[in-house]
């Protein structure tokens, strides 16, 4: 059954992947809720998250078949699929299949990290936008 939301209250969701003390890698999903407000007047008024901390962002493309083997996140950051297919999998074995769309934060910025497949007959292209610890 979808959740009824009060008026006026919208929900973003995306994929989390973080380290645990051991050095697994582990999904877990995100809901962040936004109110419906005046963010842009004269424009109609739309749904805005609070603020968080971000100061510049880059661009990944990974060509047809491209693996990123076992390795920890550089940064914390998010990753907005833009084009193309990618799975990820962390070491407890799970494994997403992202599209575009989809968002991921990364956080498993120690440990043995996750792996990263190419999964499309194109590139996969991301938005990486780098944020600050937690």
């Amino acid at each position: 059954m979808a959740q009824k939301l009060p008026p006026g209250i919208a929900l973003v969701k995306y994929h989390r992947i973080y380290a645990d003390a051991q050095g697994g890698s582990h999904f877990d999903s995100v809901t962040v809720e936004q109110s419906l407000a005046s963010g842009a007047p004269p424009a109609a008024p739309f749904y805005v998250s609070a603020d968080k901390p971000a100061s510049k962002y880059r661009f990944y493309s990974f060509q047809p078949g491209w693996i990123g083997d076992w390795h920890p996140c550089p940064a914390r950051q998010f990753l907005a699929l833009m084009t193309g297919a990618v799975e990820m999998e962390t070491t407890d074995g799970t494994v997403r299949r992202l599209k575009p769309g989809d968002l991921v934060l990364l956080e498993d910025t120690t440990g043995k990290g996750h792996v990263t497949r190419n999964t499309a007959d194109g590139y996969a292209t991301f938005l990486v936008v780098p944020v600050p610890a937690a």
